[in-house]
C-alpha cells in the first residue's frame, strides 16, 4: 500500500520528471559539434569494431549477425547508461537534494528516462539496418513494448540501489564500472548462448539481461514468438530488483542531505 501511495506521489511530479530528463538529454549534446548524431554514431562505430573481430577472427556464424550484434549493443548500452547516470543522480545535484523537498527517486527516474531517450535515437540505426537487410516484420513485434518495460524496470531498480549506496560509499561507481564492462562480455551480446555446453548455458541464463536480449532478437529479427519462460523470468527478476532497489533507496534517503 505504501509503495502504491509513493507511485501516486511520483505521478504528481510527472512534469518535473520530464523536465529534468529532457534537460539532461539536451545538456549532454549542447556543446557537441555533431550533437544528437553522436547517439547514432556510438553504436555504429562499436558495431563495426566488434563485427570485424567476432565475425572474421572468431568465425561466429549467425544469421543477420550485424543485426544480432547491433540489437544486443543497443539494449546493453541502455542498461549501462541508465545505471551509470542513475548512480550519480543524487550526488550530481547536491543543491537540489539539500535545499528543496521532493521525492529523491525523481532524480534517478529522470536519469533512466534520459538514457531511454538516448537509446531511442540509437534505435534509428537499427531500423535503418533492418531496412537495408530487408528483414521481414511480423506480429511478434507486439512483445517489444513489454520487453522494453522489463528492461526499464530492471535498470531503474539497479539505479535506485546504486544511487543510494554511492552517496555513502563512493567506491560504488568504480566497482560498478568494472561490473558493467565485465557483464558486456558475460552476456550473450557478441555470441549466441548455444555455442556453450548445457551447464554453462544455465549459468549464462541466470542473467535476466540474457533473456531480455535473446527474446528481443527472436521477436524483432527472427520473427519468432517470445518464449513465455524467458519473459516470466526476466519480468520476475526485474520486479524483484526494483523492489530491492527501492527498499535500499528508501533506507538511505533520509540521510542524503547530511551526508552530502
Amino acid at each position: 500500500m505504501m509503495f502504491l501511495d509513493r507511485m501516486k506521489t511520483l505521478y504528481g511530479y510527472r512534469n518535473l520528471i520530464w523536465t529534468l530528463a529532457w534537460g539532461d538529454f539536451k545538456q549532454r549534446y549542447k556543446n557537441s559539434i555533431l550533437g544528437y548524431f553522436w547517439s547514432l554514431l556510438e553504436p555504429l562505430l562499436m558495431l563495426v569494431v566488434l563485427y570485424v573481430v567476432f565475425s572474421n577472427l572468431m568465425r561466429i556464424q549467425v544469421e543477420y549477425y550485424q543485426l544480432f550484434l547491433l540489437l544486443g549493443i543497443i539494449l546493453w548500452n541502455f542498461l549501462s547508461r541508465a545505471t551509470s547516470m542513475g548512480l550519480n543522480a543524487i550526488l550530481g545535484k547536491p543543491s537540489m537534494v539539500q535545499k528543496i523537498y521532493f521525492p529523491r527517486e525523481i532524480l534517478v527516474l529522470s536519469s533512466c528516462i534520459t538514457a531511454l531517450l538516448m537509446s531511442i535515437f540509437e534505435s534509428l540505426v537499427f531500423v535503418a539496418f533492418m531496412i537495408v537487410f530487408r528483414v521481414p516484420l511480423s506480429a511478434n513485434l507486439i512483445y517489444v513494448p513489454l520487453i522494453l518495460v522489463i528492461l526499464f524496470l530492471l535498470s531503474l531498480g539497479l539505479s535506485l540501489a546504486l544511487a543510494a549506496l554511492n552517496v555513502f560509499y563512493r567506491d560504488v561507481q568504480f566497482i560498478w564500472a568494472v561490473i558493467i564492462q565485465a557483464g558486456f562480455f558475460a552476456t550473450p551480446i557478441l555470441y549466441p548462448v548455444d555455442i556453450f555446453g548445457e551447464e554453462l548455458q544455465r549459468i549464462f541464463l541466470l542473467n535476466p539481461m540474457a533473456h531480455i536480449i535473446m527474446t528481443a532478437r527472436d521477436v524483432i529479427i527472427y520473427s519468432t514468438p517470445a518464449a513465455a519462460g524467458s519473459l516470466l523470468y526476466a519480468g520476475a527478476m526485474s520486479l524483484v530488483t526494483l523492489i530491492i532497489g527501492y527498499i535500499i533507496f528508501a533506507h538511505y534517503e533520509p540521510r542524503f542531505a547530511e551526508e552530502m
